[in-house]
């Protein structure tokens, strides 16, 4: 099905009415944009520290997250941002992980998209784990066979942009804007050094390439970086992987609408998190948290210039 996103990202607006677009924003990546940050906090699992009902209970962090729930504590479900998680989807709360009691950036990103519009945003979030850019994600200007979860992020995309009405009936006929792609991908191609070597040129080819099959000319584009490991890592690869993806956000065509955002500083050791595994992050949902927030931060500033510019 060919849906063509016009119109800077949008589908024909709705002429009989005042009511404004839909915001889509796709979040796309491997098992860190699933997301493994459990939510309920298990007292065998490090007596629950680093799970999201920890922090929002935790003296040094339950003011910060207390927007997470209500007066009874119970987590709050969004009003106007909608996600869609492959087989699963509906208002913004945790859950929308790898599994339904994990978390991914998503809910981070999903606050700061959804402080910023008032109007109905929806989140495709399109993950899948295990996969490089170099071979899975592969875009087709880096030649060689285009990527098969390049191809499903296109399709996906497009096939449910064509049936939004069917997929969210709430929504009614309410016209959309594709409006930010966010991206937090990078460990397959971490541990892989013919994989590294091409990283930084996949990563310009990806975004060239996201925005012209989706016919959305500059569309905002957030980088997360590969950073679990934190300040302390000094294995080779890992740098180069991370310093690849901050050089691309500095390209002169990217200046203004890619825009590229440290995450190391989100790194929490294994002795306040669920458990030590490094690669998704100790599992600390804290970390994916703020993840997305940053994210959300970085794609709300870049969508500003974006509108101030036309």
């Amino acid at each position: 099905m060919h849906v063509p996103l016009i119109a800077g990202g949008s589908n024909p607006p709705d002429s009989h009415t005042n009511v404004r677009p839909l915001k889509v924003f796709i979040l796309a990546g491997q098992s860190n944009m699933e997301g493994a940050g459990f939510v309920r906090a298990e007292e065998k699992r490090n007596g629950g520290k680093g799970s999201l009902e920890f922090i929002v209970r935790d003296p040094g962090t339950a003011n910060k997250y207390k927007h997470l729930v209500d007066k009874e504590g119970q987590w709050l479900v969004s009003d106007h941002v909608w996600i869609h998680f492959l087989t699963r989807k509906g208002k913004l709360r945790p859950g929308f992980g790898a599994k339904e009691d994990q978390i991914g950036p998503e809910l981070g990103f999903g606050q700061v998209i959804g402080d910023s519009y008032k109007e109905p945003v929806l989140l495709i979030k399109l993950a899948w784990g295990g996969k490089s850019l170099a071979k899975d994600f592969r875009p087709p200007s880096s030649g060689g066979e285009v990527g098969p979860y390049y191809k499903e992020i296109i399709d996906r995309t497009k096939t449910l942009l064509g049936n939004l009405k069917k997929e969210f009936p709430e929504l009614g006929d309410r016209s959309y804007e594709l409006a930010g792609f966010g991206w937090h991908q990078g460990w397959n191609d971490r541990v892989n050094q013919s994989f590294n070597n091409e990283y930084e040129k996949n990563l310009a080819n990806f975004i060239r390439d996201i925005r012209k099959d989706l016919e959305v000319k500059d569309l905002p584009f957030v980088i997360a970086e590969t950073g679990m490991s934190g300040t302390e890592e000094k294995h080779p690869r890992a740098l180069s992987l991370m310093k690849a993806q901050a050089a691309v956000a500095e390209y002169e065509e990217f200046k203004g609408n890619v825009a590229f955002v440290g995450t190391r500083s989100f790194w929490r050791d294994k002795d306040v998190s669920p458990s030590g595994q490094a690669y998704h992050w100790n599992n600390n949902a804290e970390s994916y948290y703020l993840i997305g927030e940053a994210m959300g931060n970085a794609m709300v500033k870049l969508c500003a210039a974006r509108s101030s510019s036309k």
